[in-house]
């Protein structure tokens, strides 16, 4: 087996004499990539953003950012990283040369004061720089006029087909967010000559085999599904990683050590995605970016929901398995999941099982998966109801943890609510459907008098908790707001 290592930078990098618990962060700081910076090491501000590259969705490789501080450095073996280092083109002396046009537009906008936040900005910036099916809009004008043009859409695209969305992960503490959007809203298109826009059209690195081992703990990652399951079967202890996005925040704020950890993100079993006639799978290790942009708003609540989920440098390494299987009552997937009747496919060595998401939660980060066994995949039963809606209460728009969460899917024919479907999260010990608002709708006109009192029993549904995000009469009143809400919503699309 080839020693572990990772390209950074175009240059083959060994991966020892890291821990298998050593954050991608701390790896490249500790090789005098210091530009990647710890700011929060949870995830939550973007100062540790890498580009990694990954299967493409409209070209063979994507450029995707990813957050340094959560990722195993041995879940990157094989494959192949550029830091804010570098993004310049270098001389025959290897020293920087011409800065790339992102860190071009950051330096002439004023987009860095202290520059700690800088680098990881100037990262995910270019991720969204090499997007594939970012375009300009016609005469998007250039330098300031493309910064400020009102040929924009909105607030948050420019000119030149940025999505601010892309930077959501991302804090900056001094220098204000105005001149680094002017900067991200200046930047043009990837030149044919531009080597990182020339490596999207080969395949990014093959996933390959790891065993890495020191210190008495290993990072282990398999070929196959079915040797990963034989694995799983000797060491039902060894904690799963995909994202990382939860295990590495256990690691670093919690000091959390594992003897094994297992990488299943690049199983390919665990990262199809197909429709059938009567459902269509997600893999299990799929990030929710991919399933995005794969579904392209083909299951509209799962659409409400990624842009609200977290940022789009966590999206870049969630996945779907990853939320579910951390068994969380505040985790945004499973009220969408449990509103759209999803089952989920359990696998063992000694085979698999589909289990109702609604029997899959049996207490507090307690589930029925069974030692060995992992999410293969999610299955959403087609055809999908046509009243669907997703909604999060948090004390921020984006990247923050649900106060509470409710999905609504809804089959309204002729007046009459046929079906009625709600998912709630961060009301209960998990998350759960409310039976008793759903009977209260079935079979009843979709009226004002039939929703305010499904609403007074949607209230009185979980057992709501006080905490330090909301308290539990804010909850309750939360959950008949959202019915009251979606009844509002879907009169005036009437109306309209």
């Amino acid at each position: 087996m080839v020693a572990a290592h990772i390209t950074v930078n175009g240059k083959e990098t060994p991966i020892s004499p890291a821990t298998p618990h050593t954050t991608a962060l701390d790896f490249l700081r500790d090789r005098g990539l210091t530009g990647t910076k710890e700011g929060c090491a949870e995830g939550e501000c973007g100062a540790c953003s890498v580009l990694v590259a990954r299967p493409g969705v409209d070209k063979p490789t994507d450029w995707v950012a990813v957050n340094a501080c959560l990722i195993p450095a041995a879940a990157l073996d094989g494959q192949e990283i550029i830091t804010s280092e570098g993004l310049a083109t270098v001389n025959e002396a290897g020293t920087p040369a011409t800065l790339h046009p992102v860190q071009e537009e950051m330096a002439v906008r004023g987009g860095s004061q202290c520059g700690y936040c800088t680098p990881g900005f100037i990262c995910s910036m270019a991720s969204e720089y090499y997007r594939s099916d970012r375009c300009a809009h016609p005469e998007p004008g250039s330098g300031a006029d493309a910064a400020h043009s009102a040929d924009s859409a909105d607030h948050e695209h420019g000119p030149n087909g940025f999505d601010l969305h892309a930077l959501s992960g991302n804090l900056c503490r001094c220098t204000g967010y105005r001149p680094i959007r002017d900067a991200a809203f200046a930047v043009g298109m990837p030149t044919d000559e531009d080597p990182l826009a020339q490596r999207r059209e080969q395949s990014p690195p093959a996933a390959v085999a790891t065993e890495y081992v020191q210190d008495d703990s290993a990072f282990l990652r398999k070929d196959t599904l079915a040797e990963t399951l034989e694995l799983l079967r000797e060491r039902p202890d060894a904690v799963l990683v995909a994202g990382s996005t939860d295990w590495g925040v256990e690691v670093n704020i919690r000091s959390r050590r594992a003897g094994c950890v297992v990488g299943i993100d690049r199983l390919p079993e665990l990262r199809e995605l197909r429709v059938e006639s009567d459902h269509i799978e997600i893999g299990a290790a799929l990030t929710l970016t991919e399933i995005e942009r794969r579904l392209d708003g083909d299951v509209p609540l799962l659409a409400q929901l990624i842009p609200q989920f977290a940022s789009r440098l966590i999206r870049n390494s969630a996945t779907l398995g990853g939320n579910l299987g951390t068994g969380s009552p505040i985790g945004d997937s499973p009220p969408v999941l449990l509103a759209l009747e999803a089952q989920l496919v359990l696998a063992g060595a000694d085979g698999e099982r589909v289990v109702p998401l609604a029997d899959y939660f049996t207490g507090y980060r307690q589930t029925v998966r069974r030692p060995g066994e992992l999410i293969r995949a999610v299955r959403i039963p087609l055809p999908l109801s046509p009243v669907t809606a997703f909604h999060k209460i948090a004390k921020r728009r984006f990247d923050d943890i649900s106060s509470v969460a409710v999905a609504f899917a809804l089959d309204i024919e002729d007046g009459i609510v046929r079906k009625a479907r709600i998912g709630l999260g961060g009301v209960a010990a998990t998350p759960l459907r409310p039976l008793a608002t759903e009977a209260a709708l079935e079979g009843k006109p979709w009226s004002t008098e039939t929703v305010e009192a499904a609403a007074r029993v949607l209230r009185g549904e979980g057992t709501p908790m006080s905490d330090h995000r909301a308290s539990s009469l804010y909850r309750s009143a939360m959950l008949g707001q959202s019915l009251l809400k979606l009844y509002a919503q879907t009169t005036e699309a009437v109306s309209s």
